[in-house]
This record gives structure tokens, C-alpha cells and sequence, in this order.
């Protein structure tokens, strides 16, 4: 195999990151989903014109010595406080706010939902919205309140109990097309920061490649550790959400020295963009800088749609070639089972895609380079809050030269 060449196994590149257009409906992310009865706070809109929340999840600093809340465990789920621009103190009521219905499980008291004469006033829901049997766990509704920018904090009671590094505070969108899928919060990345912040020595000092970053909520905490971490995705508006994000969390990152540079890496394309009036670009110095020192890189959830996990594969394999280490790349994947018309029975199509990937990965010869594939123990403690499934998985890929057999002058003779 050529240096820089990615294997046979994978399709040339068409069109870019971006430009792909899916067939799918509108999707959610489960931590969005399955969240504690609070409201979820919009901030502003994006430069498309989506909505845009913030949300903050919990750091359990103090209990890493949970160690039990692996693949089986983990019950915790995502923790969302409340949160807005931090520049008044005081909660206007005049415009700011449009908020559904009271809830009747909202924490304001009893007494709210008292009629004129003083009695229980109970609220029922019409039989037709209400099925007798639900088929699946109760869902508490969201509902959004939009903030001005010139609000201040309003925190939920928890979450005023929190110090400042008790938390990392995360823009996001909430259901999107499935092309916009990385600008939501996915169980994967939580999955993926948890190891990270239990593999302290392993990222201490180094030079770290996020592919398909997202939000940036890894990335964010790898820096917390790393010299340098390289957040990458497509999109100018998703990489504006990292680098707000970014800004969002630097109280956590600058204490350590970590530095966090926002960068587009496409890998439908074999080169990276260095075009100064694009966004994003990348300086001649990132570059060398990438290429001489990075020695892990990262992906969480980006193995939803077949040939972006074959695109994702040729980029590893391509910067694994240009990388003057021996790297380590750590891949979180969530396996899920969906039930498919074509074969009448659960699946689980795009995670089986991912670890055939994996396999083809492995079994490359003849080039100067050897992947080895092994799984992570899940065991590692639970430091986010968040639901830990165990569907949930890591794997790493350990890249490393080939070594070249001596051939002694006997032998040769």
C-alpha cells in the first residue's frame, strides 16, 4: 500500500461532508430525550436559523471512585440545567419567555392548582391523547423558554450548588435533519469524555485529533488534559457552535494551559483546507504541527450512516500514514437496533458496517503499517451524568510501523 493511500476496501470521494443530502425524517438524541422535568432554555439562533439551547451536564468530580457504573450500570442520566447569557441578574417577564402550559408536575406547589374555592383543581387529559397502554417508559415534555441575551443565569437549585468546574456547559441544537445530527448531544461523546477523563496519563501533554466533533464536548475535555487538541468537523455554522462551546468551558481548560483549535477536516477530501479566507482553515505551522505531533485521535457517534464510517476509515488510514508517531485512535460507537422492511427482523445495519470497517481495517498487509484492533473494558468510572447502556462500546485502533525482519549475511547467502 502506498504511503497516504487508503486500502482498496473504500470508495473514492464525491461530494463533500456537507453537502450529502440524506433521506431521513427528523431526528433526536436520547439524551434530549430522556430528560429530568426542567426546561430546556434557547439561547438564540443558529446562522441557519435553528434554535439553539444550553444545557449543562454535571461532573462528578469527587467520585471517580465509582467504578461500578460500567456497561451494566450507569443509570444516571443526562443532568440539564438551566442556563442563559450572563448579564443581568434579574428575570424579565416581559417578552422573553414563550412557555407552554403549566405542567402538572411542575415544582411550584400544590397551591397553584387550586380553584377559586380553595379545591384540588385536577387536570385531566383527553382519552384520545392518552393511550391505556403506553409502549414505552413516560416521556416528560419540553418545553422551551426563549431568553434575551441580556439575561442572566437562572439556574436550577442543583445546579447553584455547583462550582464552576462541577459542570461543562454545552450549546445545542435538539431534533434536526439527520445531515445536522453533530450539533445535538449524543450518549456516545458522554461515553467517550468519560474515558477521557479516567485515562489522565494516556492524554497528559499530547496532541489530540477530534474527527467529527461535533459539539465539542470531548474535545473540550481532552484539553483539560492535552497540550493541544484539534476539534474538527464540516460546516461553518457547527464549527461557530465549537468555538462558542469552546469560549463557554475556557475556565476549565485555562487553568491547565490546553489549547483548543477549531479546524474543518472533510473526509471526502484527501487534503486539508488552507485557504485563509475560508473558515476554519489551517495554517502551514497546524499543519506541521498536526502531522509531527498528534499521536491520538478521536470519534464519538459518527458511525451512523455507511459511507460516512467508509470515509471515516480512509481518513484515519490516510493520516495514520502522514502522522511521524505511533498513534492510537479511540472510536465510541452506540449499537443500535432497528427493525428494517428489507430484512423483516431487528438490525443493527450500521453498527455491523462499523465493525466490518474495523475488521477490513485489521487485515491490511503489505504496507509499512500495522493496525491492531481491541475493544475497551467498560468498567471505567461514570464522571458525566448520563444514561451508561450497554450498547455502548470503544474501540481502540493501535497504529504502529511495521518492523522490517533483519536478514543476517547467512541468511541472505
Amino acid at each position: 500500500m502506498v504511503d497516504g493511500e487508503p486500502g482498496p476496501w473504500l470508495p473514492s470521494p464525491s461530494p463533500a461532508m456537507d453537502e450529502i443530502t440524506f433521506k431521513s425524517d427528523t431526528v433526536l438524541s436520547d439524551v434530549h430525550l430522556h430528560t429530568p422535568n426542567q426546561r430546556h432554555l434557547m439561547v438564540r439562533l443558529s446562522g441557519v436559523g435553528q434554535p439553539v439551547f444550553l444545557s449543562q451536564f454535571k461532573l462528578l468530580w469527587n467520585q471517580a471512585s465509582q467504578t461500578d457504573s460500567g456497561a451494566e450500570g450507569g443509570n444516571h442520566r443526562a443532568h440539564h440545567a438551566e442556563v442563559t447569557s450572563p448579564a443581568r441578574s434579574s428575570c424579565s417577564s416581559e417578552g422573553v419567555s414563550l412557555q407552554a402550559g403549566a405542567d402538572a408536575t411542575s415544582q411550584e406547589g400544590v397551591a397553584a392548582q387550586l380553584d377559586e374555592d380553595g379545591d384540588l383543581d385536577v387536570v385531566r387529559r383527553p382519552r384520545a391523547a392518552s393511550p391505556s397502554k403506553p409502549s414505552g417508559p413516560p416521556r416528560d415534555k419540553v418545553h422551551p423558554m426563549i431568553l434575551m441575551q441580556e439575561e442572566d443565569d437562572v439556574l436550577g437549585d442543583e445546579a447553584q450548588e455547583s462550582g464552576p468546574y462541577d459542570v461543562i456547559k454545552i450549546e445545542h441544537t435538539m431534533a434536526t435533519p439527520l445531515e445536522d445530527v453533530g450539533k445535538q448531544v449524543w450518549r456516545g461523546a458522554l461515553f467517550l469524555a468519560d474515558y477521557i477523563l479516567s485515562q489522565r496519563d494516556l492524554f497528559q501533554g499530547r496532541t489530540v485529533l477530534e474527527l467529527g466533533a461535533g459539539t465539542g464536548l470531548a474535545s473540550i475535555l481532552a484539553a483539560t488534559m492535552a497540550q493541544t487538541v484539534y476539534c474538527t468537523d464540516v460546516g461553518a455554522d457547527l464549527l461557530a457552535m465549537c468555538q462558542r462551546n469552546i469560549a463557554l468551558n475556557s475556565h476549565l481548560t485555562a487553568a491547565r494551559g490546553g489549547v483548543i483549535k477549531v479546524k474543518e477536516l472533510d473526509w471526502l477530501k484527501d487534503d486539508l483546507c488552507t485557504d485563509p479566507e475560508v473558515p476554519f482553515s489551517w495554517s502551514e505551522e497546524d499543519i506541521s504541527d498536526l502531522y509531527g505531533h498528534t499521536t491520538i485521535l478521536l470519534a464519538a457517534e459518527v458511525f451512523y450512516d455507511d459511507d460516512l464510517t467508509d470515509a471515516l476509515f480512509k481518513t484515519l488510514s490516510r493520516l495514520a500514514h502522514r502522522l511521524k508517531n505511533a498513534s492510537t485512535a479511540i472510536l465510541s460507537v452506540e449499537k443500535r437496533l432497528n427493525f428494517t422492511l428489507r430484512h423483516l427482523e431487528v438490525t443493527c445495519e450500521a453498527y455491523d458496517h462499523f465493525r466490518s470497517c474495523l475488521r477490513r481495517l485489521e487485515g491490511l498487509t503489505g504496507g509499512r503499517l500495522r493496525f491492531a484492533v481491541e475493544p475497551v473494558d467498560a468498567s471505567f468510572p461514570q464522571l458525566l451524568v448520563y444514561e451508561r447502556i450497554q450498547q455502548l462500546e470503544l474501540w481502540k485502533v493501535f497504529v504502529e510501523p511495521v518492523t522490517e525482519p533483519i536478514v543476517s549475511a547467512d541468511t541472505a547467502s
